[in-house]
Parts: structure tokens; C-alpha cells; sequence
């Protein structure tokens, strides 16, 4: 096996290095040799060499779909790349119960939902509903939490206000759809709403979605983001880690405000 330059790490197809990349895009033509040819310029416009249009087909009236490999020069530095990600200790729900009822000592409530236009709760199902997915089930059948699940298309003063009136410990988001950075949009509209109202610091925020990254999540101030791929007991072992984190620091800040108040005496 060739040994990886990660200074230099470059996209694999057939072999170790090769710079082969597979893409696909759509434009508003019909299918045709110049259509074909069109797409092909693009390609190369983009800086790729050794452009092929494996597959072109009609996707409705005057648009294409195209499906092209390619090659390039262009490398990253893989050793100077930086992307936050969780590192959460693996524990199954049995254990993460037990723990939050030990250092908690009451269930962890939260309230989810989808805002905005968004009418897919295919994710936010799959993390609060009983069920799951995968074999790994979901947040309301934990002891160690209490879910409340408001569903789609849900303004998001009411999915502030009913966190406020549930005393929640967290707010849940999730955003499926994303076309034209919407998703961006109700992540920031719903950070804007609670600053207004004195209260982004009173619950543990945490979004999910196709689109979503944790190092998106933090730039917008959530505590954390999931992507596709992530389970319930992963969300379920961030929310255990970060209650416990934020119980053990309010007694410490109420001794360091006591203190001060102390010595301006």
C-alpha cells in the first residue's frame, strides 16, 4: 500500500493519489450533445482535467442531469485542518439512565421541533420517539429524560414559550430542509428570539439535520450540532454530559458571587 502524503492528500478513485472525483449537477437544458458538451466545459472551467460525462439524462422538461468523473491537482493539507467534532464517551441507555438519575437526580426535560416551513420530522422522530431507529432507541423511552414533541412547521415563539412553561433543560431543532440556506435562517432566528427575551443562556441548545455540522452549531451558539449518521444515545450521552457540566458549575459561581459580594463589604 502507498504511504499517504496527508500534506498533500488528494481525492482516490483507482489508485492511491489519482486526484479522481465523482460529481453531479443539473442544468436547464435539454438533453443533447451540446448539452452534453456544455457540461463537460463547466467541468473543465472548474479546474478538473480528464473530464467524462458518465450519465446524462431528462429530469423534466428543458433541465438535464449529469453525472461526471474527473480528476484534479488540487490538494489540501490534511495536517493543518481543523473541524470541532464531540467526543462523547460510548454508553448504552441503561448506563446513561442510571447516571442521570444518580448525579441528576430528576429526568432531563427537553423540548424538540421542527420550525419555520420545515414539515419533516423524520429526524427529530428518529432521536425523541420511543422507537428510534437502528436498534437504538429513542429519548422517550429513557427514565433519565422527559420529551415533549411539538412536530413540524412550528413558529418559533412557540416552541420558546412552550420550553419556558415545560421548565426545559434543553431545546431540541431539527432542520431537514435546506434549500436556499432556510435552515441557516431558522437556526439564527430561533438564537435571535431567545437573546430578545434574556434567554440563550437558560437552555442547552442542540440542532440536527442533514446539513447541520457541529462546527455550524457552535459558530450560530448552539451547544452542539448531529449530522446524518448520528443515533439517540448520542444525543442522549451529550445531553447527560452537558447537565452534569452545568450543575457543577452554578454552585461555583454562586460561591465566586458570594465571595465578591464579601470583599465589597
Amino acid at each position: 500500500m502507498a504511504e499517504i502524503d496527508l500534506k498533500n492528500l488528494l481525492p482516490y478513485g483507482d489508485t492511491t493519489q489519482d486526484g479522481a472525483v465523482q460529481l453531479s449537477f443539473t442544468l436547464p437544458v435539454e438533453p443533447s450533445a451540446k448539452a452534453r458538451e456544455a457540461a463537460t466545459h463547466i467541468a473543465r472551467n472548474w479546474g478538473f482535467f480528464d473530464v467524462k460525462i458518465a450519465h446524462m439524462s431528462k429530469i423534466g422538461i428543458g433541465y438535464s442531469f449529469f453525472v461526471v468523473m474527473a480528476r484534479t491537482e488540487k490538494s489540501v493539507d490534511f495536517t493543518k485542518v481543523e473541524a470541532p467534532q464531540l467526543d462523547l464517551e460510548k454508553r448504552d441507555y441503561k448506563e446513561i439512565d442510571k447516571k442521570i438519575l444518580q448525579e441528576v437526580k430528576r429526568p432531563i426535560r427537553i423540548v424538540g421541533a421542527c420550525t419555520g416551513f420545515d414539515a419533516h420530522t423524520v429526524g427529530l422522530d428518529a432521536i425523541l420517539n420511543m422507537k428510534g431507529f437502528d436498534g437504538d432507541i429513542g429519548l422517550e423511552r429513557y427514565k433519565g429524560f422527559r420529551v415533549v414533541n411539538m412536530g413540524s412547521q412550528v413558529p418559533t415563539e412557540e416552541l420558546i414559550d412552550r420550553a419556558v412553561k415545560e421548565n426545559a433543560d434543553a431545546i431540541l431543532l431539527s432542520k431537514v430542509v435546506s434549500q436556499k440556506d432556510i435552515h441557516i435562517y431558522d437556526m439564527r432566528d430561533l438564537m435571535s428570539q431567545l437573546k430578545k427575551r434574556g434567554l440563550e443562556k437558560k437552555f442547552i441548545l442542540v440542532v440536527g439535520g442533514p446539513r447541520v455540522t457541529h462546527k455550524l452549531a457552535l459558530e450560530l451558539g448552539y451547544d452542539a450540532g448531529f449530522t446524518i449518521g448520528s443515533r439517540p444515545s448520542d444525543v442522549a450521552n451529550f445531553l447527560y454530559e452537558k447537565m452534569v457540566e452545568k450543575l457543577d458549575r452554578t454552585p461555583k459561581e454562586k460561591k465566586e458571587t458570594k465571595a465578591r459580594g464579601k470583599k465589597q463589604k
